[in-house]
């Protein structure tokens, strides 16, 4: 099995380099002690849910037993003690995944079929917070709320929020502009920042992990509204991704208050399909799995 470390980007190609991966274990290991990984996966319409179902688009076709179990097999690769994952059908289709023995899954409550989740390695203890509704916003939208748990681990509790963010406006400024979907993102600034605020108040350490549907580089003005309410370091900062190609993240973990001490960039890792072909990116995923380790203060 290959794992890819992900390389700064260069002006002509990516510096990628190989990392060896440890076998999968036939039993669930104890998280560590002195470090967690953390990681983002957009599971693109994840579903059991039969091709044709009402609500499902015409276009998304349901996976076969082979592509789950493919899946499957990724998930346990990528060996995660906490995933946030996006576009997911809810709880049954989340644990064709990731097997209820080793992970405890939790949804967003939202009436959506792309749901934002959080899978925990069994062994974590966590509360959780209510659902992250002010981030979704005006129902008619359809748009996602975040997911919110507290992990008690031995040093204090850490606060996370997965998000799926409005699509449509990657780079585009969202100041001054009449496209639709940048509205729409800059709306969920502030819920956002009310969020990372309410952290630094209670003096948490946090992550944020998802899919942010905007790349962040430069002087990035949504980036930029996050970090007034705290500075923020973002693991994916500097790097681009090998997942189908020489492509900017739009998937980033956040870390705010302590964590941010914590987070080791020289952790950032992208898992990449061994499957190339480009039926893949609907019989897996058009995102690769995004993680990052974090070192815990004894």
């Amino acid at each position: 099995m290959t794992r890819w470390r992900v390389g700064a980007l260069l002006p002509t190609a990516l510096a990628l380099l190989v990392a060896i991966a440890a076998p999968v274990r036939a039993e669930t290991p104890p998280p560590p002690a002195d470090s967690l990984k953390f990681a983002t996966w957009n599971l693109n319409w994840l579903t059991a849910r039969p091709t044709g179902a009402p609500g499902l688009p015409p276009d998304v076709k349901s996976r076969a037993p082979d592509d789950f179990a493919l899946l499957r097999q990724y998930a346990l690769e990528l060996d995660a003690d906490v995933i946030a994952v996006q576009e997911v059908d809810g709880r049954e289709a989340a644990s064709k995944v990731f097997p209820l023995d080793r992970y405890s899954i939790h949804m967003t409550r939202d009436r959506l079929m792309q749901r934002v989740g959080l899978i925990v390695r069994r062994g974590l203890r966590y509360d959780i917070n209510p659902d992250a509704t002010a981030i979704a916003g005006n129902p008619v939208l359809h748009l996602r709320s975040g997911a919110d748990i507290t992990l008690r681990l031995p040093s204090g509790p850490l606060r996370l929020l997965a998000v799926h963010l409005k699509t449509g406006c990657a780079a585009q400024p969202l100041q001054k502009t009449n496209r639709r979907s940048c509205n729409e993102l800059r709306e969920q600034e502030a819920p956002i920042q009310a969020w990372i605020a309410a952290r630094v108040t209670e003096n948490t350490p946090f992550l944020i992990l998802g899919d942010f549907n905007r790349w962040m580089d430069g002087k990035d003005h949504f980036l930029a509204a996050l970090r007034q309410a705290a500075p923020l370091v973002r693991a994916t900062e500097g790097h681009s991704s090998p997942c189908w190609g020489a492509e900017t993240f739009i998937d980033h973990i956040l870390a705010g208050g302590e964590a941010a001490k914590w987070i080791r960039p020289d952790t950032l890792r992208v898992l990449r399909y061994r499957e190339t072909d480009a039926e893949w990116k609907e019989r897996l995923s058009d995102h690769c799995p995004v993680s990052v380790r974090l070192s815990l203060p004894g």
